[in-house]
């Protein structure tokens, strides 16, 4: 999963929802540098993500993608997916989108000391530039995976991406909508997290 996920499913604590943020960044034992609470929050991390590499339902998605990103498709779905849940974030808390990713910023500010030299990096144009909450829009995906296609390995292929979310749109709503409340249930039943602005979904 993507940014937003990983914060949503971090349940309140803040150094919960910075271990889970950094996760892709600590590798192997590197965890035990951590305190405890960011320690549980890398780990949930790591477990949110087999979940989903595993799951049918993101295989189903990733299928979109795969002809130009191969093994990054994965990546192209994880962002496709934050994007479903900002536009439906009314379905999934009641704290508005703008309040937690305020938050989330705030607990970047505040934890500075011990984030990752890659992350420290990267944190002032994240923020400056809202990341979050320009997965939004089509728009603000694009600028999305231009900047990750330029700062990392993902493929220059973002046309591609865009018309394949374009053809795709609601099956992809679909599959999101199908998964993650299955992830939400599998964090608070497996990993005590309680996402208390949670609001019950009747599927």
């Amino acid at each position: 999963m993507n940014v937003l996920a990983h914060i949503y499913l971090s349940g309140d604590s803040e150094k919960i929802i910075i271990g889970n943020y950094i996760g892709d960044y600590v590798k192997g034992r590197d965890y035990l540098k951590y305190p405890e609470q960011v320690r549980k929050g890398i780990i949930l991390h790591r477990h949110i993500d087999a979940f989903t590499d595993r799951h049918p339902v993101v295989h189903r998605s990733k299928i979109h993608f795969s002809g130009k990103y191969h093994k990054y498709s994965g990546v192209i779905t994880d962002i496709i997916y934050d994007h479903f849940l900002t536009r439906e974030w009314n379905f999934f808390s009641r704290r508005p989108l703008e309040s937690v990713t305020y938050n989330f910023y705030r607990a970047m500010v505040n934890n500075f000391d011990i984030l990752p030299e890659e992350v420290r990096k990267m944190m002032p144009f994240f923020i400056i530039n809202n990341w979050i909450e320009s997965y939004q829009t089509r728009r603000g995906i694009r600028h999305v995976l231009n900047t990750l296609s330029k700062r990392s390995s993902l493929p220059n292929e973002t046309r591609f991406a865009m018309k394949a979310l374009k053809k795709n749109y609601f099956a992809l709503e679909d599959d999101f909508m199908e998964f993650f409340p299955q992830l939400i249930d599998y964090v608070e039943n497996d990993f005590g997290i309680e996402i208390s602005h949670r609001i019950t979904i009747p599927f």
